[in-house]
C-alpha cells in the first residue's frame, strides 16, 4: 500500500516532537525508500553540543549506513522545516531526489525562502520540492516552543 504525504510527515513530526521532550527545536525528519522508512532522527544540536546535529544531517547518515550507500538516489526526505543551505548541501550531495516539508523557514531556508539551491543549474544535481505538507502543524510546533522559550526567559529576568 503506496502511502500519501501526510502519512510520512506524521512520522517526521513525531521526531519533531521527540527533539521537543528533551528542550531540542523541534524540527524532525524521516528517509524514506521503497515505501518503508530508511532512517529518522530529530534535531540534537544542543544535546551533543554540535552545530550540524540537524535532524536532516543525521537522518541521511543513518540512511547511507544501512543501505551502505552515499547515495540516496530511490530516497524521499521528509521534514517538518524547509532545510537550510547546510541540510540542502547535503541532500544535493546524497542525490536525494526528492525533499517534501511542512512549512517554510524564512529566515534560513534554502528550498525556497531565502536560497533555491533545489534546481540551480551550476550544481551536479536537482531535487523536487513539495512544501507545505502538514504546514500549520509543523509550524505550530516552533512557534508554541519558541514562546515558552520567550515566556520562561521573562520569568528568569523577573526573578532577578
Amino acid at each position: 500500500m503506496k502511502r500519501t504525504h501526510d502519512y510520512w510527515m506524521d512520522k517526521a513530526i513525531a521526531e519533531a516532537r521527540k527533539a521537543e521532550a528533551i528542550a531540542e527545536v523541534p524540527i524532525g525528519c524521516v528517509i524514506v525508500q521503497d515505501n518503508k522508512i530508511i532512517a529518522r532522527a530529530h534535531n540534537l544540536r544542543e544535546t551533543k553540543q554540535d552545530p550540524a546535529a540537524h535532524a536532516e544531517l543525521l537522518a541521511i547518515r543513518k540512511a547511507a549506513r544501512r543501505l551502505g550507500n552515499w547515495r540516496l538516489l530511490e530516497s524521499t526526505l521528509y521534514v517538518t522545516l524547509e532545510p537550510c543551505l547546510m541540510c540542502m548541501g547535503a541532500i544535493i550531495l546524497a542525490r536525494i531526489p526528492t525533499v517534501v516539508f511542512g512549512s517554510f523557514d524564512p529566515k534560513s531556508g534554502a528550498a525556497g525562502s531565502l536560497y533555491d539551491l533545489s534546481n540551480d543549474p551550476r550544481l551536479n544535481h536537482s531535487c523536487q520540492l513539495i512544501s507545505n505538507i502538514r504546514q500549520q502543524e509543523c509550524s505550530g510546533l516552533l512557534t508554541a516552543f519558541f514562546s515558552e522559550l520567550r515566556r520562561k526567559k521573562r520569568s528568569r529576568q523577573g526573578q532577578g
